[in-house]
């Protein structure tokens, strides 16, 4: 039987990453949870978030989803592998779980001609190294310089992303990365929140210096999952049809995600394990 694209993410973040898919894949059917009421997951301990996640993940697979979307950083980061390597195999070994970090990791060396990228990411990503590990994979000549910026996503949330509030902490960030290396070209936004700073960071940042839009690079890469499986593509439901769950408040989850995902949204409430 035929189900939706599951996207799953710790709150609102994973919308922008959704947006894009939409946006480049509009024909699929997506389900979006967002799991609000635990969230932030970037300062919890790997094993909390795997737990958070894989508990998601089977929710998602109960509603029919044949292929889920980590469209979360921190999940990505602390959760896929053990998720991928330990879990599906028992529980649901025909079905998929994918990362934003793989696809991000196999191109980012494409947008850098000094071999030094910078990536602004949530403390729980960057101890967790994995963008590390990933680049070095595909890129091994390339220096990365991480950044934690704790305070982002909580400006983000709190609807300062725009104001001068927010200044202070995108300067100082900002600062911060360029001075662990005068040669970076090219920056990640290693947070799914963080487009929404893409301004501010802008500004702060030098001209020559490139954003790299993950989210269009996410969808792409699972544009080309999709036509590379097409056995799994042909259990993916095609009406057009987006629904959105929340562990959270419904009322606050619609307003949030107007603006993470460019347009109203109508969620529902969702009790996990129920």
């Amino acid at each position: 039987m035929q189900g939706p694209i599951g996207v799953f993410d710790s709150g609102y973040g994973g919308l922008t990453i959704l947006k894009e898919l939409v946006k480049q894949l509009p024909q699929y059917d997506y389900l979006y949870l967002g799991d609000n009421a635990r969230a932030p997951y970037g300062t919890r301990s790997f094993d909390t978030v795997y737990h958070y996640t894989l508990e998601c993940v089977k929710h998602l697979f109960s509603k029919g989803c044949h292929l889920v979307i980590l469209a979360c950083n921190t999940a990505s980061a602390k959760a896929l592998r053990n998720i991928q390597q330990l879990d599906l195999p028992h529980i649901a070994p025909e079905r998929r779980v994918l990362g934003v970090i793989r696809p991000t990791t196999e191109v980012v060396g494409t947008f850098t001609d000094t071999k030094h990228i910078g990536i602004f990411a949530t403390a729980g990503t960057v101890l967790s190294e994995s963008y590390l590990v990933e680049i070095k994979k595909f890129f091994p000549d390339i220096e990365v310089a991480q950044e934690a910026c704790p305070m982002w996503v909580p400006l983000i949330e709190n609807g300062e992303f725009d104001s001068a509030g927010a200044d202070y902490f995108v300067k100082k960030h900002v600062k911060h990365l360029l001075a662990q290396s005068p040669e970076i070209d090219a920056v990640l936004l290693g947070c799914t929140h963080y487009p929404l700073l893409i301004k501010k960071i802008r500004q702060f940042l030098p001209p020559s210096i490139r954003i790299i839009n993950q989210a269009e690079i996410v969808a792409y890469s699972l544009s080309d999952y999709l036509q590379r499986h097409p056995e799994l593509e042909a259990k993916c439901s095609k009406n057009g049809q987006r629904t959105f769950y929340t562990t959270d408040s419904t009322e606050a989850f619609d307003r949030q995600s107007a603006v993470f995902f460019g347009q109203e949204v109508k969620s529902l409430h969702q009790d996990l394990g129920k």
